[in-house]
């Protein structure tokens, strides 16, 4: 998978250079975009990512969100009425999912091992597809990132404007992108 290993390669370029202690939360964020059908690829050679971020003098840390919708979900109350009556989960998702998920997130980023040397890493993006958007998730833990957020983004970046799974409008994000397009070019 030499598409891979070329965004490997960008991310292990990027994360050497010094990191500007003063920048906001959002310019905290490097957003690796991929093609989504890599995603299976990447969650296997992950260890590429963090052998690069330490060869680099940082420590890694991981948040995994593939689960998070079936955890959140599993833990409510009435969860068996909103099988039969989906509908009635709109609000709640829209207000408390992304909450959730969020938490999970800042629980790494503010745990008392992770400094401002740390990278979090964040995968499973793509399973918040349907359910909330990754940018309302990230809203809400930019402030808390005190290294860099490293976030697996599966889907195409153009100018910026970020596209989960390639299937919904995307949103304008001032992350760090680093990105290989199946194309050949990289961004």
């Amino acid at each position: 998978m030499a598409r891979l290993e070329d965004l490997a390669d960008l991310y292990g370029q990027h994360i050497t250079t010094p990191w500007q202690r003063t920048v906001a939360g959002a310019q905290r964020v490097i957003m690796v975009a991929y093609d989504k059908e890599l995603e299976r690829v990447l969650r296997a050679r992950k260890g590429e990512f963090e052998t690069r971020t330490k060869a680099a003098g940082h420590d890694w840390h991981e948040v995994d969100l593939t689960t998070a919708f079936a955890t959140w979900l599993a833990s409510d109350e009435y969860r068996d009425a909103y099988f039969e009556s989906p509908d009635d989960l709109q609000l709640k998702l829209k207000d408390e999912f992304p909450e959730y998920a969020a938490e999970k997130i800042q629980a790494v980023l503010t745990a008392p091992d992770v400094s401002e040397a740390s990278v979090v890493a964040v995968f499973g993006a793509g399973s918040l597809y349907g359910f909330t958007h990754v940018s309302e998730v990230l809203k809400r833990v930019e402030r808390d990132v005190r290294g860099r957020l490293v976030v697996f983004f599966p889907g195409t970046l153009e100018q910026n404007n970020y596209r989960l799974l390639d299937a919904r409008d995307g949103w304008n994000y001032m992350a760090v992108p680093i990105s290989i397009h199946s194309a050949g070019g990289a961004a």
